[in-house]
Order: C-alpha cells, then sequence, then structure tokens
C-alpha cells in the first residue's frame, strides 16, 4: 500500500484540491445574499431636510456689514441732529407675553409623592420625566382629561403614546383609591 502511495502521490493531492474547491464553492461561492432597501420618499425629504439644516452656515456667525463713512456726520448740521436723535436710546420694545405651561391640576387629596412606577409601563425614565413636569402622586394622573394627557404626553419624547396605550388614568384612580383588589383583577399583580 505504501508503494502504491509513494507512486501515485500526486493523484491524491489533485483529488484534495478539488475536494476543497467543491467545498469552498457549496459552502460559501453559490451563497448569494442580496440586501434590498425599501426607499420611503417621506424619509428621504426629511433627511435632506436635515442635510440642508446641517450644511447651512450658522445664523449666529452672519454679521451684517459695517457702513462705510467718508465724512464725519457732525460736520453737516443735519446729520448732527440725526446722531444724537439715533445716540439717545431708544424706548425698550414691550416684552411678548409668552404662555406659561399650565400645570398638572393637583387635587387637594393627593398624597406628597406616590411611587408613580407601580402603574404598569412607567419605569425609572418616566417616573422621572413625569416628576420633572410636576406629577408626583396617583391622584393627579386620576383626574386627567385628555387635553391633559395630550399636553403630557408631549413631553415624554419616545415613550409618547403611553398613556393612553397603558391607560394610566384608570390604573391611577384605583392605586389612588387603594383599591389594590380591583386593581390585581384589571391589571394583574401590583
Amino acid at each position: 500500500m505504501t508503494v502504491l502511495l509513494q507512486e501515485n502521490w500526486w493523484l491524491l493531492v489533485i483529488a484534495l484540491l478539488i475536494g476543497v474547491l467543491v467545498a469552498w464553492w457549496v459552502l460559501v461561492a453559490s451563497r448569494k445574499t442580496t440586501v434590498e432597501r425599501e426607499e420611503k420618499p417621506e424619509e428621504d425629504a426629511a433627511a435632506k431636510r436635515n442635510q440642508a439644516l446641517i450644511d447651512a452656515p450658522p445664523v449666529a456667525a452672519t454679521t451684517p456689514p459695517e457702513p462705510e463713512v467718508s465724512t464725519p456726520l457732525t460736520a453737516v448740521p443735519e446729520a448732527a441732529k440725526l446722531v444724537e436723535e439715533e445716540a439717545a436710546p431708544a424706548p425698550a420694545p414691550a416684552p411678548v407675553p409668552t404662555p406659561a405651561p399650565t400645570p398638572a391640576p393637583a387635587p387637594a387629596t393627593a398624597s406628597a409623592a406616590d411611587d408613580l412606577s407601580r402603574i404598569k409601563g412607567v419605569g425609572p425614565k418616566l417616573v422621572t420625566m413625569l416628576r420633572e413636569q410636576g406629577i408626583t402622586s396617583f391622584a393627579q394622573i386620576a383626574v386627567w382629561d385628555d387635553a391633559t394627557i395630550d399636553r403630557i404626553d408631549a413631553g415624554l419624547g419616545r415613550f409618547q403614546g403611553r398613556i393612553r396605550r397603558d391607560n394610566w388614568t384608570e390604573q391611577a384612580k384605583l392605586l389612588a383609591a387603594d383599591d389594590i383588589a380591583g386593581y390585581e383583577g384589571r391589571f394583574g399583580k401590583v
């Protein structure tokens, strides 16, 4: 047997190379993965708008050119009056009143600070966001109307829609009334 292998070793090497090439072709080369991306025109428009904002020069960086004056204005009597009038302090424009944000209604029976994370769907991040908006008790959440829900929901960032989806107001009503049995019957364990 060893004599046969010594005389025909080159056939074994060729067979081994053919085997490796066939295995490579079967396992690697025959796989043709194509990635297809679905183009959405609204995303492209938003991306172009954002890119235009990124590429635009900053507004604060643009300064208006200063006018050139060849002769001093004080040499001409009419111009001297104009310079004096411009140098006089102009009356300050009346400040534009900005509407103050309406705080969340605080009922008289609101406890000092409830554990808002007991509401299903409210985690530590949402508790922090709600406290920043002045919401600290179940009683406050229990009396929310649609307008208040919309206002609070707008300030929740990526958590928008959770108030209605998780039914926070009904959960808060049950927790504010300390109706644990009713809460667990409707929403599960506290």
